[in-house]
């Protein structure tokens, strides 16, 4: 036994603030997680094809458990009062891989190279090149919005909610990349084979890029809080889609990804509607009145 070291007691005051260190792991297991679920999802992409959708549908799985790690992390990391500067960066980093790098590679081998090669070979060859430039927009989109949300300090949506509700200024990067992933699961991974359904395909990645870099309000799930009582039916509710969503998991995510995309949009154009000035009355002079 070494006595030259002193003896600490269990009521040490420095002892709680050595585990509170040592407790900074935590989250960031959870985002190593979360990297590692991005760095699958790219490795089954580029193997997926035709003839072996499963690769996609893994890819798209991954994400989908990515997003799940994201929020965990995260809420970790504020219950156990671990949050730092260096989780923070690290967290940042893992959503551009994940969120940003997995699902642009996943959307554009999937929905841009299983064109049959047979079929008008320089049409084909375009449609990639135009798949590659509107992925690369999605993955600079995402990091945009990853670095404004790091250097915001109070951000007010363009078009403010109810007063005290939780909103994100534009779609969330986790979001975007859960919307690619929830469709290509929602075919099973059945990769895109038609020239048309690649230039929808295109024009929607667009349009979540868009709404990333947007300064519309969407729905945050910050504000629910299940560690304060709740009424029974929440209970039933929560065990009913957990089923739902084992047996169901295609339709459940596409339809609950589909939903929050468009949920942003409607508040957009509602509060548009309702910020727009009346227009100004035209009165007609009544029949047998001179006005002149």
């Amino acid at each position: 036994m070494n006595l030259s070291r002193p003896f600490r007691r269990a009521d040490d005051p420095q002892q709680p603030h050595r585990m509170r260190r040592g407790m900074y792991v935590l989250p960031s297991i959870f985002t190593a997680g979360n990297i590692a679920a991005g760095y699958y999802a790219i490795s089954q992409a580029i193997q997926g094809s035709a003839s072996a959708p499963f690769h996609f549908d893994n890819a798209a799985k991954a994400i989908g458990f990515a997003v799940l790690f994201d929020g965990l992390d995260g809420r970790i990391a504020r219950m156990t009062n671990t949050t730092s500067d260096f989780g923070r960066e690290l967290d940042s980093l893992a959503d551009v891989i994940t969120f940003g790098v997995a699902p642009a590679i996943l959307a554009w081998i999937w929905g841009c190279h299983q064109i049959p090669e047979l079929w008008q070979p320089g049409m084909r060859h375009k449609i990639i090149q135009l798949g590659a430039i509107v992925t690369f927009l999605f993955v600079i989109a995402g990091a945009s919005r990853l670095a404004r949300f790091n250097i915001s300090k109070n951000p007010q949506p363009k078009n403010p909610g109810r007063p005290g509700r939780k909103y994100f200024v534009g779609m969330p990067i986790p979001a975007g990349a859960a919307i690619i992933a929830a469709t290509v699961h929602f075919g099973d991974g059945a990769p895109i084979d038609r020239w048309w359904e690649a230039l929808l395909w295109l024009a929607f990645l667009m349009l979540i890029s868009y709404l990333m870099v947007s300064t519309w309000r969407f729905w945050s799930p910050k504000g629910i809080d299940l560690r304060t009582r709740q009424p029974f039916w929440v209970f039933l509710v929560i065990c009913g889609f957990l089923a739902l969503l084992w047996y169901y998991s295609e339709y459940v995510l596409f339809s609950l990804a589909l939903l929050y995309l468009v949920s942003g949009i409607l508040a957009r154009f509602a509060y548009a509607m309702r910020r727009r000035p009346p227009a100004t009355p035209t009165y007609e002079p009544e029949s047998g009145v001179d006005l002149a």
